[in-house]
């Protein structure tokens, strides 16, 4: 799934950049595991995202 991050609390441009569209490996425990800008997949709230592609 395709997630696009539309901010959040704790921005951080060296994990998420605001606006971008990011891969999304799951939900877990009302979070997404998304691979972030250190390619490496992390848990996110679900909030700071709006899927774009199932």
């Amino acid at each position: 799934m395709k997630v696009k991050y539309l901010g959040g609390e704790n921005e951080s441009p060296l994990a998420l950049i605001k606006g971008k569209v990011y891969e999304c490996l799951g939900k877990e425990h009302e979070r997404f595991r998304v691979i972030d800008e250190t390619n490496e997949d992390y848990l996110y709230p679900i909030k700071e995202f709006e899927i774009v592609e199932e």
